[in-house]
This record gives structure tokens, sequence and C-alpha cells, in this order.
């Protein structure tokens, strides 16, 4: 219960200072125990612009893997909708693990954040 407590305060604490624009939208991400789903989403219209999930990808391998190619993934069709920076939420997630994986993948791919 305490784990829960913990990600709910990082989760609202980092939601404060965080908005995404249409200028600069928010690249939010959600990890579930086997899945990784990322969205980049403009706050103010309060629309999604791209969404990519790990559920998509058929090939059998590590969840850190999944994370690699989700973000790769987000950042190709990001590239195609106009989009070359964002701004990072990881929904009180740690930056570790299988955020980090995607994270890294998106900025090789060419997304700044």
């Amino acid at each position: 219960m305490i784990k829960l407590t913990n990600k709910q305060k990082r989760r609202f604490r980092i939601k404060s200072k965080l908005s995404g624009s249409a200028a600069r939208p928010r690249l939010a991400v959600y990890k579930s125990s086997k899945h990784i789903y990322a969205q980049i989403i403009d706050d103010v219209s309060g629309k999604t612009v791209v969404g990519v999930h790990s559920r998509s990808v058929k090939t059998k391998s590590t969840k850190s893997e999944l994370a690699t190619s989700v973000g790769k993934q987000i950042a190709e069709k990001a590239k195609k909708a106009g989009i070359e920076k964002v701004v990072f939420d990881r929904g009180g997630n740690k930056y570790h693990g299988r955020v980090k994986a995607l994270a890294d993948s998106a900025r090789e791919s060419g997304l700044v954040f």
C-alpha cells in the first residue's frame, strides 16, 4: 500500500508542474505489469495526437526490449505528425528500467525532451 501511495504522490507532484501545448505536447507513459503505453497529448485541446503500445508488437522479447521498440515507434509517429519537441511525463513511475529504455530510444530516434 505504501508503494501505491508514493507513486500517487509522485504522479500528482509531476502533473502539477507539467502541461503539454500545441507547440510542445506531453509524452505520457503508462506502465502495467505486462505492457507499456505511450501517448503524445495536447493538453490545451485535450486530444491525443499519437499513441503506441507494446501489445501491437508480436515478437517474443523482454519487457525492456518492448519498451525500446515502443519508444522508437512513438518517435517515428511523432515525426510524421510534425512533432519534434515534447514534455516527458513519466506518470509517477521512477525513471528507471522500462521507462528509461522508452525515453532513451525516443531520444535516439529524434524526439527532443
